[in-house]
């Protein structure tokens, strides 16, 4: 089938959008865009009469409001498909374009014509291949006096060649059926009769047959990972990689200093993991890898368990190979019908056709707790890395007993010789800094077998052991239990967090525990999102509520963004109205995650008016991270400014907790 080039503008001067801040803030709510890629192509009429034919386009566009000339009082209305035409005097103009989408928002283009009778002069034309993209070529033309130029690909489309049209200055990404050589015929028009030419013969238009880019790093916490390959983990030993009995080439390479396979001549491979020592992949959700190809068409992955009598395997056949780009695969485990407690064999097969394919990340992963699970200071608070970091009272030599269910692990100790005065005989401590005079938040999910009490707070893990403690009581339901705690009177580097379970008879399963330091002067209410949406808004509508999640006990602010626009980041937005004073300085501290590499702008600003603001960019990774950003209230303040974050430049989910601003 052929594919039609199309032209990259480069000849745009202004565009803006003609909406006001605070329809930015509102209209988005409907998620719907302004047109974009708004532009218009000039065609002169070659014989010395300025007439000239204007064609504007825009993806998402209803129709487009046309000025000629900076002086245009009176646009020239098109609908879509539709265009117009002006005579105009040799000179040069400014063509205003106002395109309105169908909920009525607008985005406004300038463009530079330059009108003239005098033929093209200095023509300089650039042709080359895409490098990344096979059978695609790029053209770029500039001319003195030019208005537009054309491009004819010497590629045969029934009885006619293919041409593409574009402004002089932008340029023209073309697509040919094959490889080979072409003749390549570039002519440039301005309002004259005369037009210019350039010709190049055999231009060989050439394949590509590798990637000239590395595929992308995996995002997912290494805890979460069983790693056959890759560069970003540590990966599990293999006792055959490839096997014997591979049918296909194998290669080690180099793409950007990341090591990739390249399998040529691929009709399957293998990889044995250890016969005697299968590996479980029953815990884990999804097999992912990337692969690039130029020449696959069809593509399976193969799990077997040969530890069976018989011995069981399936394999998923990927529904769309995509050629001359990375593509990253993340195919449900659930899909292969087969035990996968002890895998053995993993296999790539292109199902009958025999193709070059370059793999890069083969791994096992799941989405569990420790991939969204905030514990803030404490390490390891989901208990997913087992003891670590978790002891017996004061000795670090007497890790905490922990146990496992479903995948899920969590600390686990059964009182059998109570003693009520001494309810520090049976303790689970983590040692960490807790300075003296602050008050810290301490949140954690605990449940028994029976009701009974426990002791939960912080405190030194040295004489005279000071410390701030509250009795909860606990049942066998799953409960999260959250404590305000002031350091009065004591603080250390190595002081903890405390359990002393001893009081009552019983089991005690503790998970998912969380501390932070509570802010003495935090302006954000609701900043932990314990209460839901409460004073948090979508853009700065009163009467909008942000969307929140809730794992593990925990509420934070959550939302997925599937169509992103790096040019309106304000689309999806979280904020809440707080008085900002003009020319202070200001702590914003939040934690933020997301399921990709991905960023977000946050800050502070007006709610209204000129939306004036300070804000940054901010790199969000799959790892929940603090971040604390300086800002500075630069010639805006009001009682109803706001915190801010605006979310869409990107795609992917953004998870924001534990948002605290302080006036320096």
């Amino acid at each position: 089938m052929k594919r039609i080039g199309f032209i990259v503008l480069a000849s745009v001067l202004t565009v803006l959008m003609a909406c006001s801040e605070d329809e930015r803030d509102i209209d988005f709510i409907n998620d719907v865009e302004a047109p974009s890629d708004v532009s218009i192509l000039f065609v002169p009429t070659t014989d010395n009469s300025g007439l000239v034919t204007l064609i504007p386009s825009g993806t998402g566009a209803s129709f487009f409001d046309v000025f000629f000339t900076e002086n245009t009082q009176n646009p020239v209305r098109l609908g879509a498909g539709e265009v117009t035409q002006n005579i105009y005097e040799e000179g040069t103009y400014t063509v205003k374009t106002i395109a309105t989408g169908v909920t009525g928002k607008q985005t406004v283009v300038e463009q530079t014509l330059n009108v003239s009778f005098i033929p093209p002069q200095n023509l300089e034309v650039n042709i080359a291949n895409d490098g990344a993209v096979s059978n695609t070529v790029r053209v770029t033309a500039t001319a003195d006096f030019g208005i537009n130029y054309e491009v004819d690909f010497g590629e045969t489309i029934g009885d006619d060649s293919d041409v593409v049209m574009a402004n002089i200055g932008d340029e023209i990404v073309y697509e040919y059926d094959e490889p080979g050589l072409y003749t390549i015929v570039v002519t440039a028009f301005s309002a004259a009769i005369e037009t210019t030419e350039f010709i190049i013969e055999d231009f060989e238009v050439t394949e590509v047959l590798a990637p000239i880019t590395a595929a992308p790093t995996p995002a997912v916490p290494a805890a979460d990972v069983i790693a056959i390959y890759s560069d970003s983990y540590d990966v599990i030993t293999t006792n055959e990689f490839p096997t014997e009995w591979s049918n296909s080439g194998f290669e080690e390479i180099q793409i950007d200093g990341n090591n990739t396979i390249q399998y040529g001549n691929l009709a399957f491979t293998g990889i044995v993991t250890d016969y005697s020592n299968p590996t479980d992949l029953s815990t884990m959700e999804f097999v992912h890898f990337d692969y690039w190809t130029a020449d696959a068409t069809t593509l399976g992955f193969k799990i077997v368990n040969t530890a069976l009598d018989p011995p069981q395997e399936d394999i998923v056949e990927l529904q769309e190979v995509v050629q001359d780009q990375w593509v990253s695969v993340d195919i449900p485990l659930d899909d292969y019908n087969m035990d996968r407690s002890q895998v053995t064999q993993l296999l790539f097969d292109t199902l009958g056709n025999v193709a070059t394919v370059f793999i890069d990340n083969l791994y096992f992963y799941r989405e569990s707790t420790s991939f969204f699970f905030n514990d803030g200071l404490v390490t390891n608070g989901n208990f997913q890395a087992g003891s670590d970091n978790w002891i017996v009272g004061v000795d670090d030599n007497a890790p905490a007993p922990v146990t496992s269910q479903a995948g899920n692990i969590f600390y686990s100790v059964d009182v059998t010789t109570p003693d009520p005065g001494q309810p520090f005989l049976v303790n689970v401590s983590q040692k960490l800094e807790i300075i003296e005079g602050e008050t810290y938040e301490l949140s954690f999910e605990a449940w028994s077998n029976v009701n009974r009490s426990i002791i939960a707070g912080i405190g030194l893990s040295g004489p005279p052991f000071s410390a701030t403690v509250e009795t909860v009581s606990i049942t066998p339901v799953v409960t999260r239990y959250t404590l305000e705690l002031p350091a009065s009177g004591f603080g250390a580097l190595d002081a903890r967090i405390l359990f002393d379970l001893n009081g009552d008879a019983g089991i005690v399963n503790i998970d998912n525990v969380y501390l932070r330091r509570v802010p003495p002067n935090d302006l954000v209410t609701n900043g932990d999102f314990e209460n839901g949406s409460e004073l948090w808004l979508v853009g700065v509508d009163d009467n909008s509520s942000a969307p929140t999640a809730t794992l593990n006990g925990d509420t934070f602010y959550s939302v997925d963004v599937t169509s992103p626009d790096p040019g309106q980041p304000f689309l999806v937005n979280l904020s809440q109205k707080l008085e900002i004073i003009e020319g202070e300085t200001y702590t914003l501290t939040f934690d933020a995650w997301s399921n990709v590499n991905r960023s977000i702008i946050a800050g502070i600003g007006l709610s209204g008016g000129s939306f004036a603001n300070n804000s940054q960019t901010v790199n969000i990774t799959p790892e929940i991270t603090t971040y604390s950003l300086t800002l500075t209230a630069d010639g805006f303040g009001a009682p109803d400014a706001r915190v801010l974050f605006d979310n869409a430049a990107e795609a992917g989910v953004v998870n924001i907790d534990n948002v605290t601003l302080e006036l320096n």
